[in-house]
């Protein structure tokens, strides 16, 4: 199922780049040319934006044809073909750059959130993307980081309630936030999950005090005070390590007993899988 939203980004997206008219193809290419070309892929990683790549033929030109030979989230290395592609060549080279942008983007959020899943292989402990994603693409982007094997935190805003330190800090503190908030839902007739941002022991301590959350952030804790941070919780909240986590550290962050880490790397910091369209003779 597409995120919500996808074919108007879709839109915007052949809207920035064709403008009133792909010239070159229309100067070179004869309107009635039939071409083949296939999808190469150029780097190991993680394949995403398949799916992707079949609505925007679709919706482009319905007699495109797109044949899938791998799926997202496959394994893939220099030389594999993911796809094959028939029909018009002026529509083949209309949708060429923007299905490209959209599947390396994605493949590279993909690969680098598979990276930190296979770090956490054998942990309880699950990875989470944050909103730290490009302005406009943040549902394509969070389903990338689930092709990859990773978890979607919230979507936006209004899905969870995440008290962080300058709420807490603007509300008078960790208690009266996390009061208000509580409040606010009953008036409101709403049910959304409510997450708190902690700096130290002594926060997560306040927020022990005052309970009626979902989860525990233990934001940029050192590996003996997350530890110990989730000794205190003991399984009463859900728990969540953040703040500078790499692949070199989310294992031993997993290995005090968190049941997530947030890395807003997966979406701000992803290199683009290398991949290219190639004619087919």
């Amino acid at each position: 199922m597409l995120p919500l939203g996808t074919e108007e980004i879709i839109d915007r997206a052949f809207d920035e780049d064709v403008g009133d008219g792909d010239h070159t193809s229309l100067a070179t290419v004869p309107g009635t040319a039939k071409g083949s070309a296939h999808l190469l892929v150029k780097a190991d990683g993680i394949l995403a934006g398949l799916e992707l790549a079949k609505v925007i033929c679709e919706r482009i030109d319905e007699g495109l044809h797109l044949r899938p030979l791998l799926h997202d989230g496959a394994r893939v290395s220099p030389g594999d073909v993911a796809f094959t592609i028939n029909g018009s060549s002026r529509s083949i080279l209309l949708v060429e750059r923007v299905m490209l942008n959209f599947m390396q983007r994605m493949s590279g959020i993909a690969t680098l959130t598979r990276a930190f899943v296979d770090a956490l292989e054998g942990t309880k402990c699950s990875v989470l993307d944050t909103r730290k994603t490009t302005p406009g693409l943040r549902a394509i982007e969070k389903w990338a980081v689930r092709i990859g094997g990773g978890t979607n935190h919230r979507l936006g805003l209004y899905d969870m309630m995440m008290i962080k330190d300058n709420h807490a800090d603007f509300a008078g503190g960790i208690p009266q936030a996390i009061t208000r908030a509580m409040a606010y839902q009953r008036e409101h007739g709403l049910s959304i999950p409510i997450e708190v941002e902690t700096r130290n022991l002594i926060e997560v301590g306040q927020v022990l005090s005052v309970g009626g959350v979902h989860r525990i952030m233990l934001d940029n804790f050192d590996l003996d005070d997350l530890h110990e941070a989730v000794r205190l919780i003991g399984g009463r909240f859900e728990t969540e390590a953040s703040g500078g986590i790499t692949l070199a550290t989310a294992r031993s962050h997993a290995a005090c007993g968190v049941d997530f880490i947030s890395v807003g790397a997966l979406t701000h910091s992803a290199v683009s899988l290398d991949m290219s369209l190639k004619a087919m003779g």
